[in-house]
């Protein structure tokens, strides 16, 4: 069974001075803008500073001054962004930063990179980039061109996760596994002590959730089938120092981190990361908005030969 885990992401920023995006805009508006997409809202929960909506693919995560959107699967997330800049105009707008990942099954998609950003072309004009090599693990990453500076102390953090352990694979394929099991197993509650969580596990497998702490945030998306096991974690808090416990958990056979802003990203990777991962490929580049993106795969070198797969020709979606 195949489901495409890699996402798509959105981060808007807008003129608080104009526009309260906590305040000023009903939870509706938000579920229309998900539906753009071919999304839908599962719940919510908030806190004073955040509105974290938890939704059928991934999560929307909601600031008095940006927007952060993510979704996996077959969504169109571009259109969301058009419906927000229709709804709000682009007066109001500071900045806008889209990313995409490589996919699994890329021609299964409704759109490439390049349409979503011809699309966002026709509201602003913009910059792209390419992060990662393009015959391997790589994002590409479009923000608009204009007077905006980012703040360095600004900062955010991906954790991709390949090829898990089967043995975590077959835990999480458990038919009636239960969202506390599951945040026990990756001992959530240890590792975000004071945070509130929202979850959800779907049929037949899958898992996602959501965690806010004041303005900071981590959500976790997980595809466990193990013929294309996907694990995501996205957060504003240092993912780097946390690695360690979540390629314990996981053991996966590769990784990705990506971070914007952090400075300290290569003596952190040297500090935290196991040495038995090895890094096939680092890139980073300040970009004109003042973010600093970096980004590294990291491979675990295999000593023991596989089997190889075995497809279905019959199969009806072509997936192969």
């Amino acid at each position: 069974m195949f489901f495409e885990g890699s996402e798509k992401k959105a981060e808007i920023i807008v003129d608080a001075k104009q526009i309260s995006l906590m305040n000023d805009l009903a939870d509706s508006f938000w579920q229309t803008l998900v539906q753009c997409c071919n999304a839908h809202i599962l719940s919510m929960i908030k806190n004073d500073d955040c509105k974290a909506f938890l939704l059928s693919e991934s999560s929307l995560f909601i600031w008095h001054d940006r927007l952060l959107i993510i979704t996996c699967g077959n969504t169109r997330l571009v259109h969301s962004v058009e419906y927000f800049i229709q709804q709000i105009g682009m007066a109001k707008i500071k900045q806008i930063s889209y990313q995409r990942k490589n996919e699994y099954f890329a021609h299964a998609q409704l759109s490439s990179f390049g349409d979503d950003i011809a699309l966002l072309g026709q509201y602003t004009n913009g910059k792209a980039f390419r992060f990662g090599e393009l015959d391997g693990h790589h994002n590409y990453i479009f923000h608009q061109e204009n007077d905006f500076q980012a703040s360095k102390a600004d900062k955010s953090y991906e954790l991709i996760a390949y090829q898990i352990c089967p043995k975590v694979s077959e835990k999480l394929t458990n038919v009636g596994l239960s969202g506390k099991e599951v945040r026990e197993f990756l001992q959530l509650d240890r590792l975000l002590a004071g945070f509130i969580f929202d979850d959800f596990v779907f049929e037949p497998f899958g898992y996602s959730i959501n965690a806010i702490k004041g303005k900071q945030f981590l959500t976790i998306h997980i595809t466990p089938q193990a013929s294309s096991s996907y694990v995501s974690i996205q957060a504003n808090i240092n993912l780097i120092a946390l690695a360690p416990d979540f390629l314990r958990i996981l053991a996966p056979k590769s990784i990705d981190l990506l971070s914007v802003n952090e400075e300290a990203f290569n003596q952190l990777t040297q500090q935290y990361l196991p040495k038995e991962y090895i890094s096939k490929s680092l890139f980073q580049k300040k970009l004109s908005n003042n973010n600093l993106v970096s980004f590294a795969n990291y491979i675990l070198p295999q000593t023991v030969f596989s089997d190889a797969e075995s497809l279905d020709v019959n199969d009806a979606s072509h997936a192969l």
